[in-house]
């Protein structure tokens, strides 16, 4: 498997990883990624400074995993660590940790801490967020439009 910056060609297949995903958790629902207009359109959302997206491939050309960086309205040194979803045969082969050094890599380059939002009931994500020093917060950095999302964490980088 590779790690790889987003292209426009992938954007239909990250939409349907993270569809994917949202449906198993039961997260197919407003306030949550499931809803966000811009979900099909990765590459051109990811353009901007201090943003990136990056992808993984497996050997057969198909995406499996993604996680972005973007920054938060509001809080010029603090970045969000965005849609990060692996489909359920890449769990627990490493490639989200790699793909989280990649993702955090490029974040020191522009921000000071990263900020994520996830749901309690993705107990591994949880899991592998707090292993790889995030805090968990009592509450949101601030309003988003996943106001579904009911754990929230930061890391310094």
């Amino acid at each position: 498997m590779i790690i790889r910056e987003i292209e426009e060609k992938d954007n239909q297949q990250v939409e349907s990883v993270i569809r994917t995903c949202l449906i198993e958790f039961g997260a197919d629902k407003p306030g949550t990624a499931w809803a966000d207009p811009n979900l099909g359109d990765f590459y051109h959302l990811y353009q901007s400074e201090g943003s990136n997206y990056w992808v993984v491939e497996d050997h057969n050309n198909k995406i499996v995993a993604g996680c972005g960086i973007g920054p938060i309205q509001g809080w010029p040194a603090i970045c969000e660590l965005q849609k990060m979803y692996a489909l359920e045969e890449t769990r627990g082969t490493g490639i989200a940790n790699d793909l989280l050094k990649v993702a955090l890599e490029f974040a020191k380059q522009h921000y000071e801490k990263c900020y994520l939002e996830t749901l309690s009931n993705m107990v591994a994500a949880n899991k592998f967020y707090k292993k790889h020093g995030f805090i968990q917060l009592e509450k949101p950095l601030n309003a988003t439009e996943h106001y579904a999302c009911d754990a929230w964490y930061i890391k310094t980088l």
